[in-house]
C-alpha cells in the first residue's frame, strides 16, 4: 500500500489564492475585511487507519488580527460555504486518487492554534485501497 500522491501544487491548484478575497468578499461584502489568507496544504497520511489530512492554513494578514477573528467557527462555516466549496474540493482529490484509493467519508476538524499567525483547519478523508480490486 502507497501513500496517496498529493501534493502541496495540486492543492493550490484547487483552492487559488485568490479565493480569499472571494470569500471575504462574500462573507463581509469587501475583501479587504478580511484578516487573514487562506491556503490548502498536505498535512500528512496515517497509514493505521488509512486517512489523508489535508488542511486549510489561516495566515494572518499584515496590520490585521488573528486572535480578534472568530476561527474556531470557521470549520461549520467552510464545510458548507460555497465559495469554499469543500465538497468539489473532496471531489477533485477523488478523482486524482482515482484507481487507487477511494474516498469513503469525511471529516472537518476542529480550528488549531499553530502559531498566532497561524491556524489550521484540518479535513480527515478516511481511504480506502482499491488499487489490489
Amino acid at each position: 500500500m502507497s501513500e496517496p500522491a498529493i501534493t502541496d501544487e495540486f492543492l493550490a491548484s484547487l483552492f487559488p489564492a485568490e479565493r480569499t478575497d472571494e470569500f471575504f468578499d462574500a462573507l463581509y461584502g469587501g475583501a479587504e475585511a478580511g484578516a487573514f489568507d487562506i491556503s490548502l496544504r498536505y498535512g500528512g497520511f496515517n497509514k493505521q487507519n488509512q486517512t489523508l489530512i489535508i488542511e486549510f492554513v489561516l495566515t494572518e494578514r499584515p496590520g490585521q488580527c488573528m486572535a480578534c477573528n472568530l476561527t474556531y467557527g470557521l470549520p461549520q462555516v467552510f464545510a458548507r460555504h460555497p465559495i469554499i466549496n469543500l465538497k468539489e474540493i473532496i471531489n477533485q482529490i477523488s478523482k486524482k486518487l482515482e484507481g487507487k484509493w477511494q474516498v469513503e467519508e469525511w471529516q472537518i476538524g476542529s480550528t488549531q492554534v499553530v502559531d498566532p499567525k497561524v491556524n489550521t483547519i484540518p479535513v480527515f478523508l478516511k481511504l480506502k485501497d482499491v488499487s489490489k480490486n
